[in-house]
């Protein structure tokens, strides 16, 4: 790959971008064709493509046993885990959810038939903290929907206490979670129940699905009779059902997945120690390292530019990178808070939340997993580096 020695070297003055392939920043960890071949096949001879297959009954065996959990409750996705949850709890009323977050965290509690009320963030953790919950508690609260992000976590135990102190139970987003640990726990087990992603972008991946985690037998029995029409296990009265239901497909996809889970894992970490040598000490880029757990799966790289000290914002250089062939993302943005149709419904929070837009305007996720190399990390390293010295050429090139 020939280096930007000049600013016309770069894309976007019109040299040769540097890679001749997008490289996504999705985990797209996927198995051999030869493995998935042979579970589709087994599926296809069974002929049991949904319900509860006995796929499906082995995934979630083998993920109570991971997470260490009483009851693992597979889904469509992630996002559909959330919306039963929130429905399962409440009809009506009001959940606090971070501003800074995908906005399908907010989108569940909407469609749940609540009304979310936006808090900010830690600014060094990104996470919701007992502190920035008080900030924004109202009237008619009646849960805490908190996010763990980056392959991080909250502080548990201290909005383990708010909750209580308020008496209203906290149940978590942990979409980005799955294979962090806490002083040798996974995520899994904590709150009232938390969902994970597994999406094609997540470090375990079934294509798409998720799993609801809890140890409440009363809100496993539920979520169960609210996964599809006719329920399952234990019969309940349900608020409502839907089609959260995952496939034997899926099912297969997600056991191969957590076959190779810590060979993943450990893959992301050597990525992520790659780019802490690749960007070292490039002025106004610190990175953004997981936080409150031992043990992080590393599926994020996010790292937060200072545009004084850098020279350039983090939307010039997402452009920079684009036109590189390396699709960084703006993550997140907007804040939720800001968002279609938030903020036109809840415009007390547009304003409300300095630390969420501030991280909206700062921070980049940069590729990580399946289809990154080594030296596709290097070669990163020194595209960013190349920009910041380039700076001034650049820009007038930049939107």
């Amino acid at each position: 790959m020939k280096q930007k020695k000049l600013t016309s070297d770069f894309a976007v003055a019109g040299g040769e971008a540097t890679f001749s392939e997008i490289l996504p920043v999705g985990q797209l960890y996927f198995p051999s064709w030869e493995r998935y071949e042979a579970a589709m096949r087994d599926i296809f001879e069974r002929k049991y493509y949904t319900n509860h297959g006995p796929l499906l009954e082995r995934l979630e065996a083998r993920l109570e046993e991971f997470f260490g959990v009483k009851h693992a409750i597979c889904v469509t996705n992630a996002t559909v885990g959330l919306i039963m949850v929130a429905k399962a709890l409440f009809r009506d009323g009001k959940i606090m959810v971070p501003g800074f977050t995908f906005v399908g965290t907010a989108q569940a509690v909407s469609i749940a038939g609540l009304d979310p009320v936006f808090c900010d963030v830690d600014a060094s953790t990104h996470h919701l903290t007992p502190e920035t919950l008080d900030a924004a508690y109202e009237n008619e609260v009646r849960a805490i929907l908190g996010v763990n992000l980056w392959g991080g976590a909250v502080d548990f135990e201290a909005l383990d206490l708010y909750a209580r102190s308020k008496g209203i139970p906290i149940f978590y987003d942990s979409a980005h979670g799955l294979g962090s640990r806490i002083a040798g726990k996974p995520l899994g087990g904590f709150g009232l129940a938390e969902v994970f992603s597994f999406h094609a972008t997540k470090v375990l991946g079934s294509t798409e699905g998720g799993c609801i985690c809890t140890n409440d037998n009363d809100l496993a029995a539920l979520l169960r009779n609210m996964r599809c029409g006719y329920g399952m296990g234990r019969i309940v009265e349900v608020p409502v059902t839907t089609n959260g239901r995952m496939s034997e497909a899926q099912a297969a996809i997600a056991l191969m997945s957590l076959d190779d889970l810590e060979e993943h894992m450990a893959r992301n970490r050597a990525l992520a120690s790659g780019y802490e040598d690749a960007l070292r000490d490039i002025p106004g880029l610190s990175i953004c390292t997981p936080t409150g757990v031992d043990v992080t799966n590393r599926q994020y790289f996010v790292c937060e530019i200072d545009e004084r000290e850098m020279g350039m914002s983090r939307n010039e250089l997402a452009e920079v990178l684009k036109a590189e062939n390396i699709y960084a993302r703006r993550y997140f943005f907007p804040g939720v808070h800001r968002s279609v149709p938030y903020a036109e419904r809840y415009p007390q929070y547009v304003e409300s939340l300095p630390t969420t837009d501030a991280l909206c305007g700062r921070l980049i996720q940069l590729p990580i997993g399946a289809l990154v190399t080594d030296e596709d990390v290097r070669v990163i390293g020194d595209v960013i580096r190349g920009a910041v010295r380039h700076v001034e050429g650049l820009r007038k090139h930049l939107a």
